[in-house]
This record gives C-alpha cells, sequence and structure tokens, in this order.
C-alpha cells in the first residue's frame, strides 16, 4: 500500500540547525539572567555550600569581585542574600545601616555601577527563630512585621540599591513599602513582589545556606499552598494594586502554570525563581551522569521564558551566560 501524499511537513523547518534558529518562538538571552549572591558576615573565606555545588557563601570582601565577574559576562542584575552576625526576635540587623546587606550593595555599585543591584527583603535570615517577621506567640505577626519592614527596604534605599524584592509574603507589604520609600525620597526606586511564593520543599539547600530554617513549626500559615492556583492571581493582582512594578512566581519548575496564568492575567515585568531545590537536583543527577546538565538546564530556561517569564533568577546564571556567549 502507498502512503498518502504529504504536503503538509513540519519537519521541512526543523531540517537544519539555522532552519530551527530562524523560526525559533522562544528565545534565551543573558539579558533574562539576575544572579543570586549569599554574603556572610560570619566568615573571611568563601564557604561551599554542600547542598548547592558550584555555590558559595561569600565574605564581603569577595563581593566585589564576584559582582565583576557576572556584569563581564552579560549579566545585568544580582540579588543580595545577608546571613549577619547577630541574630535577634525582631531580626533588626536587617535595618542597621552598616549591616551585611547595606554594606554589600555599596561594594556591589563600586564594582560594577552599571549592574542593578537587587536587595531580598525579609527577616528569616536575620530572626534567632527563623520565622519571616515579628512573632506573637507562635505566629507571625503580618502588621508589626510591615513596620519593621519599612524600616529596613529604607535603610537598603540609603545604601544605594537599585530594586527592592519583598519575599516575606506579609499581607500589605507592597503598599507598605511604596510607602515608606516614597515618604524618604526614594520613589524611583522599583519594587519587585515575590507576590506568588508557595510553601514549597524545593527551598530546603537554600535554608542551608542562610541558616534560615524555622526553629519549630513551617512558613504555611503566611505562604501559599501548593494546591491553590486562582489564590496566585488574587495575591498578583492586590501587589499590582498596591505600587508592585513587577511579579515573581517562586519556586519555578513545578509551577509553570502558575507563571502562565499570572502572566495572563497581568500586564507588569514576569520574574520566577529557579530556586535551590531545582538546582540541587540537577546538579546531583548531572555529577552522577544521569542527565547532560547544559541540556536540561538550557531546557529549562526556556521551558520558563515558554511559560511567561521575562527574568529568571537562578544559580545557573554565570554557566548559563557562558554557554549563551560561546554560541
Amino acid at each position: 500500500m502507498s502512503l498518502p501524499e504529504l504536503i503538509i511537513r513540519p519537519r521541512r523547518l526543523r531540517n537544519s540547525p539555522t532552519l530551527r534558529r530562524m523560526v525559533r518562538e522562544t528565545t534565551l538571552s543573558v539579558d533574562d539572567l539576575i544572579y543570586p549572591l549569599f554574603v556572610d558576615e560570619t566568615i573571611n573565606e568563601p564557604v561551599p555550600v554542600s547542598s548547592m555545588p558550584g555555590v558559595c557563601r561569600l565574605p564581603l570582601a569577595h563581593v566585589g569581585k564576584a559582582v565583576q565577574e557576572a556584569a563581564a559576562l552579560g549579566i545585568p542584575g544580582i540579588i543580595l542574600f545577608g546571613i549577619p552576625t547577630h541574630k535577634d526576635a525582631v531580626g533588626s540587623e536587617a535595618w542597621n545601616d552598616e549591616g551585611i546587606v547595606q554594606q554589600a550593595i555599596r561594594e556591589a555599585k563600586n564594582a560594577a555601577p552599571e549592574i542593578c543591584v537587587i536587595a531580598d527583603s525579609c527577616f528569616c535570615e536575620y530572626t534567632d527563630h527563623g520565622h519571616c517577621g515579628v512573632l506573637h506567640g507562635e505566629q507571625v505577626d503580618n502588621d508589626a512585621t510591615l513596620e519593621n519592614l519599612q524600616k529596613e527596604t529604607v535603610s537598603y534605599a540609603r545604601a544605594g540599591v537599585d530594586m527592592i524584592a519583598p519575599s516575606g509574603m506579609m499581607d500589605g507589604m507592597i503598599a507598605a513599602i511604596r510607602t515608606a520609600l516614597d515618604d524618604n525620597g526614594f520613589s524611583n526606586t522599583p519594587i519587585m513582589s515575590y507576590a506568588v511564593k508557595y510553601a514549597s520543599g524545593y527551598f530546603g539547600p537554600f535554608r542551608d545556606a542562610v541558616d534560615s530554617t524555622p526553629s519549630f513549626g513551617d512558613r504555611a500559615s503566611y505562604q501559599m499552598d501548593p494546591a491553590n492556583a486562582r489564590e496566585a492571581i488574587k495575591e498578583a493582582m492586590l501587589d499590582i494594586g498596591e505600587g508592585a512594578d513587577m511579579l515573581m512566581v517562586k519556586p519555578a519548575l513545578a509551577y509553570m502554570d502558575i507563571v502562565a496564568a499570572v502572566k495572563e492575567a497581568t500586564d507588569v515585568p514576569m520574574a520566577v525563581y529557579n530556586v535551590s531545590g531545582e538546582y540541587a537536583m540537577v546538579k546531583a543527577a548531572a555529577e552522577k551522569g544521569w542527565i547532560d546538565e547544559k541540556r536540561v538546564v538550557m531546557e529549562t530556561m526556556l521551558g520558563f521564558k515558554r511559560a511567561g517569564a521575562d527574568l529568571i533568577l537562578t544559580y545557573h546564571a554565570l554557566d548559563i551566560a557562558r554557554w549563551l556567549n560561546d554560541e
């Protein structure tokens, strides 16, 4: 039996690398990347994070070099996380003008003035209990935490930060930060909100990196339930209404449906966080020789872009930039 005549053959446009490149629907650029950095006030030399191969805690003296390396590769932004020497019940080091993140902001801007320096704004790294704000009993006091968040973000702005990225999932956090920044002369400082942040098991290695594992309970009372999708749209719209300039979905890999839904419902730039657990799984499988690391990483990044991400926070950023530049 003869085969029917085929008039339409999609394979024709897959026939060569050049054709595939010409018709490619989704592209990945170095401009899409934001590189996270952990800055530790308690160390003098870089300390590897055992659960995140290739990632280190950095002493303040090494921040400039790390930022220059990212900038030389064309990466446009970094995001800073601090590990302070002193922790207390309210995380007061977070708004110390000479705190570790404030010093790191100044170091980063001196090292590479053109790079966008973003400060993650939360308290889990700064509290002695590991929760993301002021406690009332065993519950985080939302409104008391907002007052401290205002002090923290204004301190970051005074240090010269380019963007604030609040991650604590406190109700009203964007309005509180926007008001504080505007009242203190920082009306041009944008806010990238962790608007849709789930209470996820994918955060485990990050908590090792910044010593932020809660001393009791979990964060399910203020971070989102992984079972909920419609709630993500509600959170995103609330934050836009309060003045968020950009949104983030975190984690990314298991939540691409959420990324797509939030992108469809909103009109501001969208970031995703390719979190520590996602990174660690790829690294572990690659070390075993079970996957092609570069191929899997690049495919995952394209997946984030295809779902609607405009920016990707990822620990793979330096490798991705090198691979893209080599191409």
